[in-house]
């Protein structure tokens, strides 16, 4: 440009050019100005001193690697790069309380062995960033303590916070470091890892007055005493099946609240020592050892407690499958059947009542209902007795 400069020759014919002086001075303080601002920027991003966060979706659809257009809990795999989005939480893992259902298959699997239920848990978190019992469709939930915040995140936690997570583990963006204990009596594994909660995502700070393992414990189950308190009422007979393990009591103890002097509990369980277990903590009138896969059996024998009336609330915590039918041949024509378990098959379940002409109502187990948490963190706080198995049993 003619602006920036101009040319001449000597005597000798040599041609020059002449910079112009101002024009020059401007251009170099924008080079200059420019470069050290990029410095600056790399500097910062280094020291972390500025990070700039991604945007986030509140249902966590961001994660979703595949398929693309789902949410996360159904989606196969997840993105768990620990970066967290602006309105995310990153948690520092201490324990994973797997589902039962699901640890149970695994279980199995592994032929009981710890080393190959480690390298079954690794092998389902490495594919999928998440832990999603492939077999079961289940997850459990983790207790930890809070390490980032993203500053969109809509919420009352601060950094430094231990909570248990109350969304499923099959939704949650999880990376193990390394599993450090299996528990297989009280499924639960120790691990070194991190985990991200959504905006979404419910949570309960974990309690001063409790064991963190035994509130982890009763949190992984806290929807089904809750349900339990809202479907039965005063006068109801209630039927338990699974009644000997931590669900069936926390769900026995609420029904016998809620049914009162007049209503009555029915507890089942497969096992002696489980029906013993529920015994001493005294939470049903009366106890059945029986088969749950056994539809027929169990139905004669809640039919002789009940005088053929059947059951205005039967309660599935099962979980193994093939139970559907024995829930439903013992609930009488416009009662309620809550299939809390992870392991019941819901097309069994809808197509097994229409086969027998059964006019009832069946409730999913959905793991959430408003102050869940803190109803079935109450029960150990008015219940000794459970409160003292649970703490021997799980802490």
């Amino acid at each position: 440009s003619s602006d920036l400069y101009r040319t001449s020759q000597d005597e000798f014919g040599t041609e020059f050019a002449y910079i112009n002086h101002g024009i020059l001075k401007k251009l170099q303080a924008f080079i200059v100005k420019f470069i050290v601002r990029k410095v600056c920027i790399m500097e910062n991003t280094i020291e972390n001193k500025t990070v700039k966060y991604r945007p986030g979706d509140p249902l966590g659809t961001h994660r979703v690697l595949s398929p693309k257009g789902v949410l996360p809990q159904p989606a196969e795999v997840l993105d768990n790069d620990m970066k967290i989005y602006d309105n995310e939480v990153l948690i520092d893992v201490h324990t994973l309380n797997i589902d039962s259902a699901s640890f149970t298959e695994i279980e199995r699997r592994a032929e009981h062995d710890v080393e190959k239920i480690k390298e079954i848990i690794m092998s389902i978190v490495e594919k999928t960033g998440k832990h999603k019992n492939p077999w079961t469709g289940s997850g459990g939930m983790l207790i930890g303590t809070i390490a980032e915040i993203g500053p969109n995140y809509k919420g009352e936690l601060e950094v430094g916070d231990k909570i248990a997570t109350l969304v499923s583990l099959s939704l949650t963006p999880l990376k193990i470091e390394k599993i450090l204990d299996v528990r297989p009596d009280i499924d639960q594994v120790d691990i070194e890892g991190q985990a991200i909660l959504f905006e979404s995502g419910i949570f309960s700070i974990l309690p001063d007055d409790l064991p963190q393992n035994l509130a982890l414990s009763v949190l992984d189950v806290a929807g089904a005493p809750a349900q339990t308190a809202k479907i039965c009422h005063p006068g109801d007979t209630v039927v338990i099946l699974g009644g000997g393990g931590k669900s069936g009591m926390l769900c026995s103890y609420m029904a016998k609240k809620e049914v009162g002097v007049n209503g009555q509990v029915i507890c089942v369980d497969g096992f002696e020592p489980s029906i013993d277990r529920a015994k001493s903590v005294e939470v049903a009138d009366h106890y059945i050892v029986g088969n749950a896969t056994d539809a027929v059996g169990l139905h004669q024998k809640v039919a002789e407690i009940t005088n053929g009336k059947m059951a205005d609330v039967v309660i599935n915590v099962v979980n193994i499958p093939n139970t559907e039918m024995a829930s439903i041949m013992l609930c009488k024509d416009g009662g309620m059947v809550y299939f809390f378990s992870m392991a019941s098959d819901f097309t069994k379940a809808a197509l097994g009542a229409e086969g027998v002409g059964k006019d009832i109502n069946m409730l999913v187990g959905n793991g959430y209902t408003k102050g869940h948490a803190n109803v079935a963190l109450q029960v150990l706080r008015e219940n000794k007795k459970i409160r003292d198995l649970f703490n021997k049993l799980y802490a």
